[in-house]
């Protein structure tokens, strides 16, 4: 029987493609059977496809769901005592958001998973940490908004958390300055969501022409591109942009939805973005078929995280394409990849593009 606890200690790139599969044989057999047997509107999914989750099959032919149907149906696999938190997709005004209901071990697992992959990048080191955006957007612990859900996750990773943003997300310059001053000889790790770093951070730095010493310092973000992408920002010129208020060198973006949390989808040095042993990805064209290497459509995610709520396996409304597997200049294996933006039509629902 699969089990989370037998790969949590397992570095997140380790895995080779070949050997990855073979482990996700047996998770999805084991986690789609798990919430056929305790979530009724999966069971009810899994029961209109005649599928027979007694027999294994290829990771490609497990069923996936829409990632709208969290919006439509509360899927929990769990008894509503067991809840200790809801976590919400962004949306805009009037339109349904997603409901993910996390347990105890779910969260576990998210924290868990989410420091293994950070740790990759960063080190084993814990490092001051600037969170741009106000320390609001966490105030209700029971009931995250995606971008509360982010920030809360990323806020573990730090030491000695400085919110840059006051509630009404103006910079609070003096405060940096001081929170710099005092770990000046440290790196410094900063997250934020990528709109809200750019229209709050960066356009406020630019316009009173200040320049902070951050050439150490690592910025995470992810998030917001649709509004940046309006307005012809890139990756490159967002890097760039940084840079010349901050001096950062290193930017790295991240994907990843609340539907799916702590298994994110980090960008490595050569600026793609990878899968960990704990999350993989399947491209889809018009007519589900699976899409070989380089070839754009449909974005289904694979994650080994949720327990609570059957979202180990998504179809999103995201395109992108898979670049290639376990050959990354980067050195890591498994699958990197690229996501080109959301099908025509979808709802905006990035976590910065929707906030208030």
């Amino acid at each position: 029987m699969f089990d989370l606890n037998n790969i949590i200690d397992f570095l997140p790139y380790s895995l080779q493609q070949a050997e990855k599969t073979e482990l996700y044989i047996d998770a999805l057999s084991f986690l789609t059977q798990y919430h056929d047997e305790h979530c009724e509107p999966y069971h009810k999914i899994l029961k209109a496809l005649n599928f027979d989750h007694t027999h294994q099959c290829a990771i490609e032919d497990y069923p996936f769901i829409p990632v709208r149907l969290f919006k439509d149906y509360a899927m929990l696999s769990v008894a509503d005592v067991d809840v200790i938190k809801t976590m919400m997709s962004s949306g805009t005004t009037g339109q349904k958001v997603a409901k993910i209901f996390i347990d105890r071990k779910t969260s576990g697992y998210q924290t868990k998973v989410l420091a293994k992959i950070m740790a990759s990048f960063l080190g084993p080191k814990r490092l001051p940490l600037v969170i741009i955006d106000a320390r609001s957007a966490i105030k209700d612990r029971a009931a995250f908004s995606a971008r509360g859900a982010g920030i809360l996750g990323f806020s573990m990773l730090g030491y000695d958390v400085f919110y840059a943003l006051d509630e009404n997300l103006q910079l609070d310059i003096a405060g940096l300055n001081a929170f710099l001053a005092k770990h000046q000889h440290e790196n410094i790790l900063l997250f934020g969501f990528t709109y809200i770093i750019w229209e709050y951070f960066y356009r406020k730095l630019l316009a009173l022409n200040i320049i902070l010493p951050l050439e150490q310092g690592v910025l995470i973000h992810g998030g917001g591109w649709k509004k940046l992408n309006t307005v012809a920002v890139t990756s490159d010129i967002f890097k760039s942009s940084l840079n010349q208020v901050c001096g950062i060198k290193k930017v790295f973006n991240y994907y990843g939805m609340v539907e799916q949390a702590g298994s994110i989808f980090m960008e490595c040095e050569k600026g793609y973005l990878h899968s960990s042993i704990f999350s993989d990805i399947i491209i889809r064209d018009q007519n589900f078929s699976v899409c070989p290497k380089q070839t754009g459509g449909l974005v289904q995610l694979l994650s080994l995280l949720p327990h609570s709520y059957p979202g180990h396996n998504i179809l999103t409304e995201d395109l992108g394409e898979i670049v290639g597997i376990d050959d990354c200049p980067c050195g890591r294996y498994g699958k990197y990849f690229k996501i080109h933006g959301r099908i025509k039509d979808a709802e905006i629902r990035g976590c910065s593009d929707t906030f208030t």
